[in-house]
């Protein structure tokens, strides 16, 4: 058994991420949050940290209910393509990306909805579109309403994010729908206009749409799986009759909660539909999981199965144990598993939290020991990257006491009066010099240390600003984590960093802010329950690893504390490794 460990250092979390709907609201991450280091945990102490996604109460919501179930069959007034630009007129919004390291040659159009006051939202779910579909291939996103005829014929597939409610969809579109032979996949709302304008859509597909189905929903099964869906989610899943087994097909099933079922999705030929907007109140289990999937029978039909895992050692700076960190290393490597190893370089406790009052302040080049212990990491498999460079901000709690590894750096949050996590926004000095100061002084503790200089950054728990995403992608070109996301990443608008939405991947993506991101999907152990949040074990990590089967290019990626001893590391590395994934470097994912 893992032994217990006693005397603090830290007093709070690591790697966590937020599907939050302000900067005031409760944080709730689709991502995992980790244990205290090295303390005693008690019942009154238990509760400090962000939510992991499977615990969340508040995320991300989905596109506001429809006024009526059954929406009217017709196309919306006005909903014709874009007159020509008059002079002085606003330029056209539009983003293009680059696939992913690795990604065929496929170019996807994304169109998304951007009118009323969800225009933000739409905005987002286009965002986290964008990162899923790169791992495909180049993409280019813009509102809807500025596509022009023929304008799909330019590209290899097509995905239209509705999440507005009688979005004036022009008939440009829908009759290019109609006609074209590129796949096209049509997510949630405004189907009813398609089906309206092409009065063939049912002869031809073989199904139509019913109405909205507002039941609970907890379950969608895809390929022998069953997903997980938040009930909080009340935005209701377009229910579908499928008259033609032979022309339509359904890709997966929502569950009841009396057992009954109905369509998820359809396939039929080149058009496949989803019921509902996969990006809403997301966990590890999720149904998402089983969207990114279904990606590949639009964008990448032919793909061969293949399932990676990837392990990180999180959260280890000048303060670590040298010891614990050679058993992690001998252990992974006896298992013959690649590894990478998440380092700060710079220890800081400016309140004397861990040391009796008296400000501690010290960087690797003066802890030899853990300096050896990283080489020897290397040595046995390891990969060093730079997980920022202190791992807390100032002299201040942000949000806990300001020791290194506890708090955030790129970003300020605090605890609210029911023990939640909330985040604020950038931090005061946020700017590119502001971060980029910060990554050349980590890189001199490195030489100055004489270990290799990282390639591959982490942002402390996850977090950072726009601006900062930016300078890690210009300073590096590749992550190991799960995102933030802002609206303004495609429309060219400033950030809002009061609507962030987060996002882990399942495979290997090139993000909107056009880093090659080596993906973070299962969490880590964390064997005592916090934050108002239960534990989660190997098996808990494992479950949702055999979930991720079902990805047919997937991977099961999780990070791990070396402060847990090897226990717990062991039977979650050969528990995933009894599944079927080959453990491979980051680096075999990063290009």
């Amino acid at each position: 058994m893992m032994r217990r460990y006693t005397g603090s250092r830290r007093a709070a979390i690591g790697s966590l991420i937020a599907l939050a709907l302000a900067a005031t609201v409760t944080t709730t991450p689709a991502q995992a949050a980790e244990r205290p280091t090295k303390r005693t945990v008690t019942k009154s102490a238990a509760g400090r940290g962000p939510a992991d996604g499977a615990a969340a109460t508040k995320r991300l919501p989905a596109p506001p209910r429809p006024s009526k179930l059954r929406p009217s069959q017709r196309v919306v007034a006005g909903s014709t393509a874009p007159a020509k630009a008059q002079p002085g007129a606003a330029a056209a919004i539009g983003k293009s990306g680059a696939g992913a390291p690795g990604a065929g040659t496929g170019t996807t159009l994304i169109v998304y909805d951007n009118t009323g006051p969800y225009a933000w939202l739409g905005e987002t779910y286009a965002i986290q579109t964008a990162n899923l579909v790169s791992h495909f291939g180049a993409w280019t996103a813009h509102p809807v309403g500025q596509y022009t005829a023929g304008e799909l014929s330019r590209y290899t597939s097509v995905v239209y994010v509705g999440s507005t409610y009688d979005e004036p969809v022009p008939v440009a579109f829908l009759d290019d729908v109609t006609a074209t032979q590129v796949p096209v996949l049509w997510l949630y709302d405004n189907i009813w206009q398609l089906t309206a304008r092409d009065p063939n859509f049912v002869a031809k597909r073989g199904f139509t749409w019913t109405q909205f189905d507002t039941s609970t929903v907890s379950e969608v099964d895809y390929k022998g799986t069953a997903f997980t869906r938040d009930t909080l989610n009340q935005g209701g899943i377009m229910d579908h009759v499928i008259y033609d087994a032979a022309k339509a097909s359904t890709v997966a099933t929502a569950v009841r909660a009396d057992g009954t079922t109905f369509p998820w999705a359809v396939r039929s030929g080149n058009f496949t539909y989803v019921g509902e907007i996969p990006f809403s109140y997301v966990s590890h289990d999720d149904r998402y999981v089983a969207f990114s999937d279904l990606l590949f029978d639009v964008l990448a039909p032919n793909t061969a199965t293949r399932h990676r895992a990837l392990v990180r050692i999180e959260d280890v700076g000048p303060d670590a144990d040298p010891a614990e960190l050679r058993a992690v290393a001998d252990y992974l490597y006896s298992r013959k598993v690649p590894f990478s190893v998440a380092v700060y370089s710079r220890y800081r406790d400016p309140k004397g939290v861990n040391n009796n009052g008296r400000p501690e302040d010290y960087t690797l080049a003066q802890r030899p020991k853990v300096v050896s212990a990283l080489r020897y990491m290397q040595s046995r498999g390891g990969t060093l990257l730079m997980h920022g460079y202190t791992h807390q901000y100032g002299n201040t709690a942000n949000p806990y006491d300001g020791v290194s590894a506890n708090d955030f750096e790129f970003y300020r949050a605090h605890v609210d009066a029911a023990d939640n996590v909330v985040y604020d926004g950038p931090v005061a000095e946020d700017s590119t010099t502001w971060v980029n100061n910060r990554i050349s002084a980590a890189r001199t503790d490195f030489r100055l240390a004489g270990l290799s200089v990282p390639t591959v950054f982490e942002p402390p728990h996850y977090a950072a600003s726009a601006t900062d995403y930016q300078a890690f992608n210009s300073q590096f070109g590749k992550r190991y984590d799960r995102g933030l996301y802002f609206p303004g990443a495609l429309t060219g608008a400033k950030a809002d960093h009061t609507r962030m939405s987060g996002q882990f991947f399942p495979y290997a993506v090139r993000d909107v802010y056009g880093s090659a991101i080596a993906p973070e999907n299962l969490g880590n152990v964390e064997p005592v329950a916090f934050n108002h949040h239960p534990p989660r074990l190997p098996a808990d990590i494992l479950a949702s690893a055999k979930r991720n089967l079902v990805v047919r290019d997937g991977s099961a990626s999780f990070f791990y504390h070396p402060y847990l001893g090897t226990d717990y590391l062991k039977a979650t590395v050969e528990g995933v490794q009894g599944l079927g994934y080959t453990f491979v470097p980051a680096s075999a994912l990063l290009g």
